[in-house]
């Protein structure tokens, strides 16, 4: 196969043995089919399949994706699935996009718009409104970091990266190398020279003009531990993470704080690791901002933190009804910008009514910057410009 994708719908003759699940109002109907015989039952088999892979080539499109009928496939070779004999099958495949390899190409499409959804990116200043950079009601794209020469905002969409110009612009695809679809943890070296990004096979890649690198070490399977990248010192030298991992049937039960080397070597606890915690930041003197449930007296309720690169004598910094999330220290030290979710949410989730905020480092002199619909995706990783007067943000209005 040529393509990025291929998707292979086929239709099953044997499709009256599962009758009696798919409509129990209609008894005997199973029996029916049974008597009219081999050829009828291939007949209206691939007439609903045709009409099903119209509807599936129809859903795709409206996601945005280039996806038409195709052939030419060998039919001896598609692994059927069992009880599912393949008889006829459409093959649907996205087209490749120009420049670089889409998340698609590396297997996965990730989280999409729903019908009638937009994604915003905007930039607001510390003082100043924000202002919209690009919207579309195609790519669901996430957390933006801004580049090292203030001209690109980074987001991840389709398992990959796109960037995006301050001054709008269409969505150029990075190239990531052999790098599986990634999430939206993903950060840039200070000196502009790499991206760092957490993949969905729970490994951290360094990848630096197009050669991806694993950074990462396989650990003991029953530990279903898995990496979760959110901040790089300012030096370049130290990557900050969240590592999950299985207590009893949970296997995301443990979330703590670590940091490693930017390149080989091996991972160290952050203190007590702060479980559950998330979004570990480097600020410019090298302490370690985070969000955690550290002390909450109800599940969910998550502040910010403070604690030093040594993790010890964490300090709360905010202690309000709302549950903050992602503090993104600037640059320059002078302010956080962070995610405020409704009280009694449960960890971050998507689509719902959302604060972007801005404080000082110490928690103090906290002002809300924009009220949006979003939460997963809006400011997951830091998205501060270089020269600390402006960040970037994601809204997803319907």
């Amino acid at each position: 196969m040529g393509a990025p994708v291929d998707a292979i719908l086929a239709a099953d003759r044997d499709h009256h043995q599962h009758q009696p699940t798919f409509f129990p109002s209609r008894p005997g109907l199973r029996e029916r089919w049974e008597a009219a015989g081999d050829e009828h039952r291939a007949d209206m088999a691939r007439f609903n399949a045709a009409l099903r892979s119209g509807y599936f080539l129809l859903a795709a499109r409206a996601h945005g994706r280039a996806t038409g009928p195709t052939g030419g496939y060998d039919a001896a070779r598609t692994v059927e699935p069992p009880g599912h004999p393949t008889r006829t099958s459409v093959v649907c495949r996205r087209s490749r996009a120009a420049g670089g390899r889409t998340g698609a190409e590396r297997g996965i499409v990730g989280r999409v718009l729903a019908p009638g959804q937009r994604a915003e990116l905007y930039v607001a200043g510390v003082d100043t409104k924000p202002q919209l950079v690009y919207a579309s009601t195609t790519m669901l794209f996430e957390a933006p970091n801004w580049s090292a020469d203030g001209r690109y905002l980074v987001v991840n969409a389709d398992g990959g990266l796109y960037r995006i110009p301050v001054e709008g612009g269409e969505p150029e695809p990075i190239e990531l190398g052999d790098v599986p679809p990634i999430n939206n943890d993903h950060v840039l070296a200070p000196d502009g020279t790499a991206v760092y990004v957490s993949a969905q096979d729970g490994h951290l890649y360094r990848v630096a003009a197009g050669v991806a690198t694993r950074l990462t070490d396989d650990q003991a399977p029953a530990r279903a531990f898995r990496y979760y990248l959110h901040g790089i010192s300012a030096d370049g030298a130290t990557l900050a993470f969240v590592g999950t991992e299985r207590v009893g049937a949970d296997a995301g039960a443990l979330r703590r704080l670590f940091t490693r080397p930017a390149g080989p070597g091996t991972d160290t606890l952050l203190g007590s690791g702060f479980s559950p915690a998330d979004g570990p930041e480097f600020g410019p003197d090298g302490g370690i901002y985070f969000n955690s449930e550290r002390g909450a007296d109800v599940p969910g309720h998550a502040q910010l933190y403070r604690v030093g690169p040594d993790g010890r004598q964490p300090v709360r910094l905010t202690d309000d009804e709302r549950v903050n999330w992602f503090p993104h220290p600037s640059p320059d030290g002078t302010h956080l910008a962070y995610v405020s979710f409704p009280p009694g949410t449960l960890g971050h989730p998507e689509n719902v009514d959302v604060l972007v905020r801005l404080c000082r480092p110490d928690g103090t002199g906290v002002r809300d910057v924009a009220a949006v619909f979003g939460g997963q995706g809006t400011m997951n990783v830091n998205s501060w410009s270089p020269d600390s007067t402006r960040f970037a943000f994601v809204a997803y209005p319907t």
